[in-house]
């Protein structure tokens, strides 16, 4: 039998929040999009903020109805990653196998460690306040015999809750949560079982499995599965990265195209410095524009494999200027990379430009992650001037 912990970090992005700000504590903070022009949605908001009904991904919009005296921020995203790997570093002095799902969010196989630490409760609640002692995060961890039920044992008693759902109770636990609660069944698949009478998980266990294949395919076959407390056992522990990608959402839909430009610049320079960090170069390069009427375009190009800014911003940006080809106001824009290869630096008897400028790239990063992506800047002087003018950032 396995033994998997769920750990999920509280309301995550709020609680950095609240610890680079503890004026924060104990107010209603929603970290997303802003409300001042209705864009956006939440991407986390604080438990005080919840009891009026907000919730994840719901429209920022929405959100500043029900609670218009919330505080809303855009959120400092280099902090939630530096917080995120100080967790799996904890993770990592005891834990010897480790799935993170998320940014927030971590499957653990501690299957066989009970002779090491004895009971699985004792030791979920050890880890727990290790990491609110150290990180001041707090954290709900749910154990179960596989991911599925371990991930909704961790929802049950949120926050700092700890859920052990014991072997060969999983169908009974499950069964009078709501269908919802199965990782999964988003609201047109609810409103479709509630359709059929299926309101919660054991009216699913009550139905035989090829009801559920006749009605879903081989989606019914696996929810069926999943109401009867089965999941997968197995940790995937090396994942191949897809693509990393950024874009904006503008509060204002804009017509202007430096505005573009810098702002197209500054999410290319973040890509670069994701992918230097992992030790690739990329040979593809990706773009997405959306007008205001929703209008959606993607573009990509193929080209040497490089990290370099400056390459994949110029491809990036003649990709951009080539897509946009009404008179209309954009809403959004974006730039990705994918198909990933190994950085290779070679050895050379003298130093051209080529050589120096990635030498110079790595120093950058190696700037950037200590101190911050804005730390430096470089090659786009407008975007470097709008910046500097709001912090007193060095630049090159």
């Amino acid at each position: 039998m396995r033994t998997i912990f769920h750990l999920d970090l509280d309301a995550f992005f709020v609680s950095v929040e609240r610890i680079l700000d503890p004026k924060l504590n104990g107010k209603p903070v929603i970290v997303g999009g802003d409300p001042k022009y209705g864009r956006g949605v939440v991407a986390a908001c604080s438990y005080e903020a919840r009891k009026f009904g907000l919730h994840s991904a719901m429209p920022i919009r929405t959100a500043y109805k029900l609670c218009p005296h919330g505080i809303y921020m855009h959120g400092h995203g280099d902090e939630y990653t530096r917080f995120s790997k100080a967790v799996k570093s904890i993770l990592e002095q005891y834990v010897p196998l480790i799935e993170q799902a998320s940014i927030d969010e971590f499957y653990l196989d501690m299957t066989g460690t009970q002779r090491m630490y004895g009971s699985m409760f004792a030791f979920a609640s050890r880890i727990q306040k290790e990491i609110l002692n150290k990180l001041q995060l707090p954290c709900s961890i749910g154990i179960g015999s596989n991911k599925t039920v371990a991930k909704i044992g961790s929802d049950c008693m949120k926050p700092t809750g700890i859920t052990y759902i014991l072997p060969g109770m999983e169908k009974e636990f499950l069964a009078p949560m709501q269908v919802e609660t199965i990782p999964g069944v988003g609201k047109v698949m609810k409103q479709s079982l509630n359709a059929r009478g299926i309101y919660r998980i054991g009216d699913i266990t009550k139905l035989p499995s090829d009801y559920l294949s006749a009605a879903f395919g081989k989606y019914g076959v696996d929810l069926w599965r999943k109401a009867h407390g089965e999941g997968t056992e197995y940790l995937t522990i090396q994942r191949t990265r897809k693509s990393i990608s950024r874009e904006n959402t503008f509060g204002n839909d804009i017509t202007s195209e430096e505005e573009l430009k810098n702002n197209l610049f500054y999410l290319t320079g973040k890509v670069c410095q994701s992918l230097r960090n992992k030790g690739w170069e990329a040979s593809t390069v990706d773009i997405k524009l959306r007008y205001t009427d929703f209008q959606t375009l993607t573009r990509s190009k193929t080209i040497k494999p490089s990290d370099d800014d400056k390459i994949i911003f110029e491809t990036a940006w003649n990709l951009m200027k080539k897509a946009r080809n009404r008179r209309v106001g954009v809403r959004l824009i974006g730039v990705s990379i994918t198909n990933f290869s190994p950085f290779n630096e070679q050895e050379y008897l003298f130093e051209d430009y080529e050589v120096k400028r990635k030498k110079m790239l790595r120093a950058v990063t190696r700037v950037r992650d200590k101190f911050g992506y804005e730390s430096l800047l470089i090659g786009c002087a407008k975007l470097e001037k709008d910046i500097i003018r709001q912090k007193n950032y060095f630049k090159v």
